[in-house]
């Protein structure tokens, strides 16, 4: 029976889920604050953890953070409302591996802890090379009809037969993992093992016993042999999501290991080759933090030998209606139903929305709203009210009135020309106010 820490302060709301959790043979501990959370989890060994964003005594994300520095291959589900999921995201790339909205559906959260729970088993069981399966996975790679979506593909299409590394930049949630996955099933290498490591979730103490792997005795808690990352993915792919998260000392080890490809385990003197591709993944600027120090220049271009922009869902709305259908379909197959497809009041919310959480965010809520849906078609009705409240103060205040120029150039001259704070101010985002401004000749 799995173990999990249910995190909430709403003791009404925290009884409700641990009963329900409980009926579904999972063992539940609960905490109603960060505190009592530290506690439990000190002295009890959890495999999951279900966390709010909001405690009394903490924020939900440095519990988050603090709790994995600890158990960094725990996984950590955060409940959250809608109107926070641009925080969710944030606490993705911190390393949370998943977020429900709340108010729940039931089955959901149940989709969630199992697909939370298998891939710490995927990422924390080491097999021995010789018995790891070298299937090539079926893919997830959507090809999209927009430009941005073309230009990658055929990217993609010509960077795959070669061994260079690729360096993948994006935002969260923009599906930067399903398309290092795609270099790889078109690669050569297509045959051997793919190894994702989460860079943001390995404590830098921990960093060198994960890449490279250690012997029994090696050091205080090491019980067993372990195979490192680069054994592992040895004859294939290995992909370092968040790169930009490494410590600068797990930098220099790193940057050594891709530069001779031999590796040796902590506690051993013998070195073994391997042989391997390297494709990483960001959603940060890693030129900035090459030029402010916190990245080393030499990794930088020894990653970067071929770089793919991951475009966001905002970037490519033309694509939006292929990336539903295709989680449709997804969400049908998991949950045994039988949705054919939207409304065409659903598509036009979809359409209008920003989408803060991308890819992600859009496959989150078909699956809930399938889950939700009784008839044939999603409706409107079994999408929460705070997803769509973006449409509406969007329509409050840009009414494609003749007044909108001049309130993009009051908000302008009020945030002293700052665009960022403009957009807020508006109730949009930045990337609409651009297109704002371009289409009044407001630019600079």
């Amino acid at each position: 029976m799995k173990k999990i820490l249910l995190i909430e302060d709403d003791i009404a709301f925290c009884k409700m889920v641990s009963n329900f959790l409980s009926k579904n043979n999972y063992s539940v501990s609960t905490a109603y604050t960060a505190n009592e959370a530290k506690s439990l989890f000190k002295d009890t060994d959890f495999d999951l953890i279900m966390c709010d964003l909001r405690l009394p005594d903490s924020d939900g994300i440095e519990l988050m953070v603090e709790l994995k520095e600890k158990k960094p291959t725990i996984p950590v589900v955060l409940m959250t409302g809608y109107a926070d999921v641009t925080t969710a995201v944030k606490a993705m790339k911190k390393g949370a591996s998943d977020y429900i909205s709340k108010p729940f559906v039931p089955e959901e959260v149940l989709l969630v802890l199992e697909n939370a729970l298998s891939k710490k088993v995927e990422k924390t069981t080491s097999t021995p090379l010789s018995t790891q399966k070298t299937t090539t996975q079926k893919s997830n790679f959507v090809s999209g009809i927009s430009s941005v979506s073309k230009a990658m593909s055929n990217h993609i299409q010509l960077v795959s037969p070669t061994n260079l590394s690729v360096l993948i930049i994006g935002e969260s949630g923009t599906g930067k993992e399903v398309v290092a996955k795609e270099i790889h099933n078109l690669s050569q290498r297509k045959n051997a093992p793919f190894i994702a490591v989460d860079c943001g979730a390995i404590p830098k103490e921990l960093a060198t016993s994960e890449f490279f792997g250690h012997l029994k005795g090696s050091f205080t808690g090491a019980v067993t042999d372990k195979i490192g990352h680069f054994e592992s993915a040895n004859g294939g792919t290995l992909f370092l999501d968040e790169v930009g998260n490494l410590s600068y000392e797990n930098q220099i080890q790193l940057l050594r290991a891709l530069q001779e490809r031999k590796v040796k385990k902590i506690g051993s003197s013998t070195e073994v080759t391997v042989d391997i591709r390297v494709i990483a993944a960001t959603n940060e600027d890693l030129k900035e933090a090459v030029k402010n120090g916190t990245f080393r220049e030499d990794l930088y271009h020894r990653l970067n030998e071929f770089s793919i922009i991951v475009p966001t869902l905002n970037e490519r709305k033309q694509d939006l209606l292929m990336y539903a259908d295709f989680f449709l379909d997804k969400a049908n197959e998991q949950l045994n139903k039988n949705v054919l497809g939207f409304s065409p009041e659903v598509i036009r919310i979809f359409q209008a929305y920003s989408w803060p959480g991308n890819l992600r965010e859009l496959q989150n809520i078909i699956r809930r709203s399938t889950l939700l849906t009784q008839g044939s078609l999603i409706e409107k009705e079994v999408i929460p009210p705070d997803f769509f409240e973006e449409e509406n103060q969007s329509k409050s205040v840009f009414s494609k009135s003749e007044n909108e120029k001049e309130m993009i150039i009051k908000a302008l001259n009020l945030c002293n020309g700052n665009k960022s704070e403009a957009a807020k101010m508006l109730e949009i985002n930045r990337k609409t106010l651009y297109n704002k401004l371009k289409l009044y000749q407001l630019e600079d």
